[in-house]
C-alpha cells in the first residue's frame, strides 16, 4: 500500500493549488473564511468559473465535459478547494443527479439535463426526507399516479436544501402502495419547480438562516418522460445517489484549513496572560481532534490507493468518512467556540456593538448549523448499522 503522492500528483497539487489562489475572487473567499452567507449569485458565479476552466465536474465522463483526472487528482482537486475556501458547488445537480442520469438516464434526459447543469443554468434540489420519513425513507408517502402520460404527484417533501433556488427537483416518489417491500414501489422523478401545484415554504434553522425548506405538491402534472430508470424502482436509483453523496462528506481539506484557523484564534486568545495553547485540557482537546483528522485523511487514502491499483472500490466501509469526517467538523465548531469564549455569544447585533467582530458573531451560528452534519446523507447512526451489517458481518 503506497499512502505517498507520485511526483506528478504532488506536480497537479501545485498546479491546482496557484490556480485557484489566483482565480478565486476575493469577496467569495472573505466570505467563505468568515463564514458570511452565500446567496445564490454566489453560488452560480463560484460554479461558472470552474466550468469555463472546465473543472466543474471533474468526475463526468470527457464525453460529457468531465476532466479525464484519475481518482487521485479528483481527490486532490477537491481537498484544495476545501483549503482554499472556495464557495462549495451545489451538489444535488453535479454530484448527484448527474450521475444517475449518465448510469440510469435515457439519451434525451442527459440531452437535456447535462449541459445545462455542467453550466450552471438550472439549479437543482433533492427531493427525498418527507415528515416522519428521514433515516427510514423507504417509508416516503408522496404519491405519483401515472394518467394520460403524466404523473400526477401529490405530497410534501421537508428539509428540502435551497429548494427556494431550484430550478428542479429529483423526488423520490412512490407509485405502488401495494407492495411487499417498501422499498419496492417507490419511483424516481425529475420535476420542474415552475409546475403548478408547487409551494415551496421556508424553514428557519437554529443559526437564523434560511437554508432549507418544505416542498407541497398539490396535484402536478409531470412528464411521464421524466421518470429515470424503471416505473418501481428508484430504490435502486436512490441507493446509488446515496453512495455519490456520502463520499463528498468527509470534508478533509476544510477541516485542514479550520484546524489551522483554531489555532490561530487559540494563540490569540489570553488569560492570566497565557495563551489558550497553554491550557493542557484545551490542548489535549485540540491535539485528539488534530491526529483524528490525520486517521481520516489516512483513511481516505488507503481507499484511494485501492481504486488506484484497480481494486474493488471501497463498500460499506466509506461510511467511517461520514462518520468520521462529520464528527471532526463538529468538534472543530465546538473548540472555535470556547477559544473565543464571550465573544461568541450567539446572535449578537454586531453593528450595534462595537466590541465583537463579524468573525466570531459568526461562530455561534455556524456551530448550531453543523449540528445537522451527522444527520445528513444518512445520520451516523444509520451509517454505524451499515458497516456492522455489510463490513463485519453482525
Amino acid at each position: 500500500m503506497d499512502l505517498n503522492y507520485s511526483p506528478e500528483e504532488t506536480a497537479f497539487r501545485d498546479d491546482a493549488r496557484g490556480w485557484l489562489d489566483q482565480n478565486l475572487p476575493a469577496d467569495l473567499r472573505d466570505k467563505v473564511l468568515n463564514y458570511k452567507e452565500l446567496a445564490k449569485d454566489d453560488l452560480e458565479r463560484w460554479h461558472k468559473i470552474l466550468a469555463k476552466k472546465g473543472w466543474v465536474a471533474p468526475d463526468w465522463p470527457t464525453e460529457w465535459g468531465g476532466t479525464g483526472w484519475n481518482v487521485v487528482q479528483r481527490y486532490i482537486f477537491e481537498e484544495e478547494c476545501g483549503y482554499a475556501g472556495t464557495p462549495p458547488l451545489v451538489a444535488f445537480g453535479l454530484r448527484m443527479c448527474a450521475p444517475v442520469l449518465l448510469r440510469f438516464g435515457t439519451d434525451a434526459q442527459k440531452q437535456r439535463f447535462l449541459p445545462k447543469i455542467y453550466g450552471g443554468e438550472e439549479f437543482w434540489c433533492q427531493g427525498y426526507s418527507e415528515p416522519g420519513s428521514g433515516s427510514d425513507l423507504a417509508s416516503l408517502k408522496t404519491r405519483a399516479a401515472r394518467e394520460n402520460g403524466h404523473y400526477v404527484v401529490t405530497g410534501q417533501k421537508i428539509w428540502t436544501t435551497l429548494a427556494h433556488y431550484a430550478d428542479w427537483i429529483f423526488c423520490l416518489v412512490r407509485t405502488d402502495a401495494k407492495t411487499d417491500k417498501r422499498q419496492d414501489g417507490i419511483s424516481f422523478l425529475l420535476i420542474d419547480m415552475k409546475t403548478p401545484g408547487i409551494t415551496v415554504r421556508p424553514i428557519y434553522l437554529m443559526d437564523g438562516g434560511h437554508e432549507v425548506n418544505e416542498v407541497f405538491f398539490d396535484e402536478v402534472k409531470v412528464p411521464a418522460e421524466n421518470l429515470v430508470h424503471e416505473e418501481g424502482k428508484g430504490w435502486t436509483v436512490a441507493k446509488y445517489l446515496l453512495g455519490h453523496e456520502r463520499m463528498g462528506t468527509g470534508r478533509i481539506g476544510v477541516s485542514k484549513r479550520e484546524l489551522v484557523r483554531l489555532k490561530e484564534v487559540a494563540a490569540a486568545a489570553r488569560k492570566d496572560g497565557k495563551s489558550l495553547l497553554d491550557d493542557p485540557r484545551f490542548r489535549d482537546r485540540l491535539s485528539r481532534v488534530e491526529v483524528e483528522l490525520m486517521a481520516l485523511e489516512i483513511t481516505n487514502l488507503r481507499f484511494l490507493d485501492q481504486l488506484r491499483r484497480g481494486n474493488k472500490p471501497p463498500g460499506a466501509e466509506v461510511s467511517l468518512l461520514k462518520i468520521k469526517g462529520t464528527e471532526i467538523q463538529q468538534s472543530l465548531t465546538e473548540l472555535m467556540m470556547q477559544a473565543a469564549g464571550p465573544f461568541a455569544q450567539a446572535f449578537r447585533p454586531v453593528e450595534t456593538d462595537p466590541g465583537f467582530d463579524r468573525f466570531t458573531a459568526a461562530l455561534a451560528p455556524r456551530y448550531c448549523n453543523l449540528r445537522k452534519a451527522t444527520i445528513y446523507a444518512g445520520s451516523n447512526e444509520i451509517q454505524r448499522n451499515i458497516i456492522s451489517k455489510l463490513t463485519l458481518g453482525l
